[in-house]
C-alpha cells in the first residue's frame, strides 16, 4: 500500500447529545407466543432489481457519530437483501435501547422493542431484524443465552450485523448459508509479543509529518510473526492505548516503555478498508484473540461423594474490583480432574456471567444444579492481562463443542418454554451485600467500610 496516501482510520467523536430519551434498561427477552409478520412469500415487500448503493445518512442531532455508510437492502434478484452493520457506542448512563428475543414460530435472534429515539433506533436497527454477528462472531446458530453473554461482555460498545426480517426468512427458505453472506474475516487482531535478544521483530513506517498512521514490517520467524502479527498490517493500539495521535517519536517511546512485552491491536489492509468504508471505528473489543496465550477455560464437573473439591472465595482483583476466586483444589476430586487451578478467577456459571453478582448469588448459581456444574474461569496471568487492556475475557470466549463427557450448560425454564433473559447494561448501583442467614455462606459488612470479612464457600 502506498504510504504517501495512507488509509484514514474511521475515528469518531462522541455525539454532543448522546443520551437515550428514556432510561429503560436494555433487555434480552424470550416470548413463548409472540406473533411474527406474515412471511409466507419469501420475497414479500422486496423489490426485484434494486442494486446495491452506498447511502450516507446525516442526523444533525448525532453529528459525525451517525452510522454514516451502510449498504441498502439489496435483493440480488432472489428476494434476499444484504446484512447491515452497526457500531453501537453508549455512555455509562445510556442503554443500547433494544431487546433481543427468541420467539416460538420465528427463527433466529430477533431485534424487538427498539426504543423510540434511543441509540439503536438512531443508528438504524429495526423491529424484526435478525442478529447475525456480534463483534465479528457469527451467532445465528448459537444458543440464545450465549448470544446474550457476548453482548453483555461487550460493555459500552458492540458491533452488530443484522438482516431484515423478510430477507432472513427468504434466505432460510432458499437454504442459503447465512454465514456466507458476511465477510470472511472482518476482525482486527490482538497480538501479545515477548521480545527476544534482537527486539520485538517488527519495524514501523509511516508518511512523514502525519500522526497516527503506522504500517508494520515483520521479521520472518521473529517474535512478532510468532505472535500472529500479519505483515503489512496497520497499527491501531499499543498496550490498550490508541496511537491515532502519536508521532513516530512518541510511538517509539511508548514501545520502549513496554519493557520485554507489548500488546498490539493491528488490522490488515482489507479489514481497515471494511471499517473505513462503513464509517466504523476499529476497537480491541472486535479483535480476534486466537493468537493470545491467555484463554478462558471451560470446566465441566459432576459432583462426587465428597463434593466438587474446591473453595470459592471472594477477594480483590488487581483492578481493585471484587471477584470470586477458586482455591483449595483437592487432589483427585472433580474440580482438579476438570482442570481447575489454584487462583483461577470465576467468570461464568452454567453459561451465565457472574459479573455484578455478590458472593451469595454466585453460590446459588453453582448450586442451581444439584449434581453438576459448568464454570468459565481464567488464570491469574490471563486475568491481569485482560484487566490491563480494560476488556472482559468473556468477550473473547470461543464457543466450541463441549469436552468429552460433558453437556452443554443451560438454565432450566418452566414448562419447557424459552427462558426469560435480561441484559443489564445500564449503570450499576451499589450491589446488594445482604447475605443469607445460613452459617455456611457467611456474613460481610457494607463494602463502603474499609475492613470487610471476606466470604468463602466450600463445594
Amino acid at each position: 500500500m502506498d504510504l504517501a496516501n495512507p488509509p484514514h482510520l474511521a475515528w469518531h467523536a462522541q455525539p454532543a447529545n448522546g443520551q437515550a430519551l428514556s432510561a429503560r434498561e436494555h433487555g434480552v427477552c424470550s416470548r413463548p407466543a409472540t406473533s411474527c409478520a406474515d412471511l409466507s412469500s419469501p420475497s414479500a415487500g422486496l423489490e426485484g432489481d434494486k442494486k446495491s448503493i452506498i447511502k450516507f445518512e446525516f442526523n444533525p442531532k448525532d453529528g459525525i457519530d451517525n452510522p454514516a455508510l451502510s449498504l441498502t437492502e439489496d435483493t440480488d434478484g432472489k428476494g434476499v437483501g444484504e446484512p447491515r452493520f452497526y457500531l453501537l457506542s453508549k455512555g455509562s448512563a445510556e442503554t443500547f435501547g433494544f431487546c433481543l428475543h427468541e420467539e416460538l414460530g420465528c427463527q433466529g435472534h430477533v431485534i424487538r422493542q427498539v426504543e423510540l429515539g434511543g441509540l439503536a433506533q438512531r443508528r438504524g436497527l429495526q423491529d424484526g431484524d435478525r442478529l447475525l454477528q456480534v463483534n465479528g462472531h457469527f451467532v445465528d446458530h448459537m444458543d440464545h443465552r450465549r448470544v446474550v453473554q457476548k453482548i453483555k461482555a461487550s460493555g459500552n460498545q458492540v458491533l452488530l450485523a443484522v438482516l431484515d426480517s423478510n430477507s432472513y426468512e427468504a434466505a432460510k427458505a432458499l437454504g442459503r448459508d447465512l454465514s456466507q453472506m458476511l465477510p470472511a474475516d472482518i476482525r482486527p487482531r490482538l497480538c501479545h509479543i515477548t521480545r527476544d535478544k534482537s527486539g520485538f521483530g517488527f519495524s514501523v513506517s509511516g508518511p512523514e509529518g502525519i500522526k497516527g498512521t503506522f504500517q508494520l514490517s515483520v521479521r520472518q520467524d521473529g517474535p512478532a510473526e510468532k505472535a500472529g502479527v500479519p505483515p503489512g498490517s496497520w497499527l491501531l493500539e499499543v498496550n490498550g492505548a490508541s496511537v491515532r495521535s502519536y508521532s513516530h517519536a512518541q510511538l517509539a517511546r511508548k514501545l520502549k516503555q513496554s519493557g520485554s512485552k507489548v500488546t498490539l491491536l493491528v488490522a490488515s489492509s482489507a479489514v481497515e478498508e471494511f471499517y473505513r468504508l462503513r464509517g466504523l471505528r476499529i476497537t480491541a473489543a472486535l479483535a480476534d484473540t486466537s493468537w493470545l496465550p491467555f484463554k478462558v477455560r471451560e470446566l465441566h464437573m459432576v459432583k462426587g461423594p465428597a463434593g466438587y473439591g474446591f473453595l470459592l472465595k471472594e477477594d480483590d482483583c488487581s483492578s481493585g474490583a471484587t471477584g470470586q476466586f477458586l482455591w483449595d483444589v483437592d487432589a483427585g476430586l472433580p474440580a482438579e480432574q476438570a482442570g481447575m487451578k489454584e487462583g483461577d478467577r470465576l467468570l461464568a456459571v452454567n453459561g451465565e456471567s457472574i459479573e455484578g453478582l455478590d458472593h451469595q448469588q454466585t453460590v446459588l448459581r453453582i448450586r442451581a444444579h444439584d449434581d453438576q456444574v459448568t464454570l468459565l474461569v481464567i488464570d491469574p496471568a490471563g486475568d491481569e492481562f485482560y484487566q490491563s487492556i480494560g476488556l472482559s475475557p468473556l468477550l473473547f470466549f470461543e464457543d466450541s463443542d463441549p469436552p468429552s463427557g460433558s453437556c452443554t450448560p443451560s438454565l432450566p425454564s418452566p414448562s419447557g418454554s424459552p427462558g426469560l433473559c435480561h441484559i443489564e447494561v445500564g449503570p450499576k448501583g451499589p450491589g446488594s451485600w445482604l447475605v443469607a442467614a445460613s452459617s455456611s455462606i457467611g456474613f460481610t459488612q457494607s463494602p463502603c467500610q474499609e475492613e470487610q470479612r471476606r466470604l468463602h464457600q466450600a463445594f
